[in-house]
């Protein structure tokens, strides 16, 4: 998922600062960001390894975290139903962040010493209650607070945690507030490089790209609780991993972001990057998956995402996208995309829409339908600078 998903760093690091400096273990970890907003960081990319050609990417050990480059993502999405109709999208990610280059970190013998911080989001959408339920937590990676490793891979920050229990499979964690779900997810096309060979470019200048593989087909099964009502839900969920040592060009305000899994096994995954004057960057891109694993890359002349509609925010005022034509002649692909709910605006550190989406139109001859996710950056704030 484009610059998935992107944390404000500037706050994140400050609040990871504060907590390395001691922090009182009983307060607010989101009170700290509040108290030192109007803070700067300085300098705090130079020593970090940068994403500036290919590498080839190794499984399990890509799986885990990559320590040399200041942020990291893992991103899980996904769409459920239950037997009785009720309609489910939710979103589990954690983020990484390095304060400081592993290089430049003296020895130190304290459990709670370290130069990572960890930032998840949770959120669950209840389409049928007609409400997204958006939840953040913080924490320090040490003393078992937070972390990741490859194998047997797991990421996790306190008890909201992914973790493999056999080759391809995995179980999903989170709860909070009486929100939950707990899943089984399975592998069934293995990871697939986005970009070229897992490298994805997203600006004209050195480092200005990502390290990128996606599982882009899990099969989901499990539960989801809203408070006193448990609900059995299967279908499928997404997961980005991405990480890097960039930022955005000054004059990209944002970023369009489409993951689209077809009923006839391919998917699809899209990004506009938009530029302050209107302009769609050059360095947007996508890629199709076949039913059977192939790929075809996509360039940003290669397909057309046409707006269908709006929706204004009634929480920041912010207007963003509200249904969306994908025309992809190559593919012979024509389909319109729907939100499943409009509110499906995510307002914690920072502000931006995330959610489930509906599919249907036509690939080749055929009908075609199926589910996804979308994520939609600078419209309640220009994502300039952040990566």
């Amino acid at each position: 998922m484009i610059y998935r998903r992107i944390f404000r760093g500037i706050g994140l690091l400050i609040v990871a600062m504060f907590f390395l400096a001691g922090c009182a273990s009983g307060q607010s970890e989101r009170s700290f960001s509040a108290r030192i907003s109007g803070m700067q960081e300085q300098g705090v990319a130079s020593g970090f390894q940068r994403a500036e050609g290919v590498e080839a990417l190794n499984f399990p050990e890509d799986f885990g975290p990559h320590p040399g480059y200041q942020t990291e993502w893992w991103y899980y999405t996904g769409n459920l139903d239950s037997p009785d109709g009720r309609h489910f999208g939710y979103q589990l990610t954690f983020f990484r962040r390095a304060l400081r280059p592993p290089t430049e970190i003296a020895g130190r013998s304290s459990d709670w010493a370290t130069n990572q911080v960890y930032m998840a989001h949770f959120a669950l959408t209840d389409v049928q209650g007609r409400q997204q339920h958006a939840y953040e937590r913080l924490a320090r990676g040490a003393a078992g607070l937070a972390g990741a490793q490859a194998s047997p891979y797991q990421v996790w920050l306190e008890d909201w945690r992914v973790e493999q229990s056999a080759p391809g499979v995995y179980q999903l964690q989170a709860r909070q507030d009486g929100i939950a779900v707990e899943l089984e997810l399975v592998d069934q096309k293995g990871p697939v490089l986005q970009g070229d060979q897992g490298y994805s470019q997203k600006g004209p200048q050195p480092g200005q790209a990502s390290y990128y593989y996606s599982q882009t087909r899990l099969v989901s099964s499990g539960s989801v609780a809203l408070g006193d009502e448990h609900f059995d839900v299967q279908g499928l969920s997404w997961m980005d991993h991405e990480y890097s040592t960039s930022a955005l060009a000054a004059n990209q305000v944002g970023w369009d972001w489409f993951a689209l899994q077809l009923e006839d096994g391919g998917d699809l995954m899209l990004f506009h990057i938009r530029k302050a004057d209107g302009s769609l960057d050059p360095y947007s891109s996508g890629m199709y998956f076949d039913a059977a694993g192939a790929k075809q890359n996509l360039s940003v002349e290669d397909f057309e995402i046409q707006v269908q509609g709006t929706w204004k925010s009634p929480h920041t005022q912010a207007v963003y996208p509200s249904g969306w034509r994908v025309r992809i002649p190559e593919l012979q692909l024509d389909i319109e995309i729907e939100p499943y709910l409009d509110d499906q605006e995510l307002n914690l550190s920072y502000s931006y829409w995330e959610g489930a989406v509906r599919i249907s139109g036509r690939s080749g001859e055929q009908a075609v339908s199926g589910v996804g996710y979308v994520e939609l950056t600078g419209y309640a704030a220009s994502m300039g600078g952040e990566f």
